[in-house]
């Protein structure tokens, strides 16, 4: 039986932000222009597909990109916490003219402990958010590829192109088979959370 490779995807995340680019709100983005659906050429043997889009707007790819963006979220919330307690050590340090030298300097160790805890917490939260992402990329490539050979071998292809690393200037958007990919994953992934029967009646 042939075996189809799929493709990494990348969830909803990216470098975690520093504590100052992540309270900048990101600017609204216009809604993407429906592509025009085409019927798929009788005969064609080389076909392709968006794995982006698959992982945008299928429900496993909606379910992982939900959960990349509450653990981020979570780690923000927790940096943003600590960002307050350096901001008043830093207060502190600043305001303390009537402060002993042995205070200030108290101070001062405050500040270098909690602006070390931050970059620390940074790079955690980075490694964690990489690490999920990781396993959820490969939980939905296990996931997905019994679904792209199904459809690949019921249409009699001989090549299904992953539109972003084919380097495809041009194909005629009958070839995409995007949208029914997405159908076909949604469905599988629908059956698979349906119980299998009827729990056992308590005695």
């Amino acid at each position: 039986m042939r075996r189809l490779a799929v493709a990494a995807v990348s969830f909803a995340l990216a470098a975690f932000p520093t504590l100052a680019a992540a309270q900048a709100a990101p600017a609204p983005q216009a809604p993407a222009a429906q592509p025009e659906v085409r019927p798929f050429p009788e005969g064609a043997k080389i076909a392709y597909m968006n794995i982006q889009q698959v992982a945008a707007d299928s429900a496993e790819g909606k379910a992982a990109n939900a959960k990349v963006q509450a653990l981020r979220e979570k780690k923000l919330q927790e940096l943003q916490a600590k960002n307050k307690q350096l901001e008043a050590a830093q207060q502190k340090v600043q305001g303390g003219n009537l402060m002993s030298e042995q205070a200030r300097a108290q101070a001062q160790k405050e500040v270098d402990r909690l602006t070390i805890e931050i970059q620390r917490a940074q790079q955690d939260a980075d490694a964690e958010l990489n690490e999920l992402s990781q396993e959820l990329n490969l939980e939905f490539q296990r996931k997905l590829g019994p679904v792209i050979q199904q459809v690949s071998q019921e249409r009699g292809l001989h090549l299904l192109l992953s539109r972003a690393d084919a380097g495809i200037i041009w194909a005629d958007p009958g070839l995409d088979l995007t949208a029914e990919i997405i159908k076909r994953f949604d469905a599988a992934a629908a059956a698979g959370a349906k119980p299998s029967g009827a729990p056992p009646k308590q005695p």
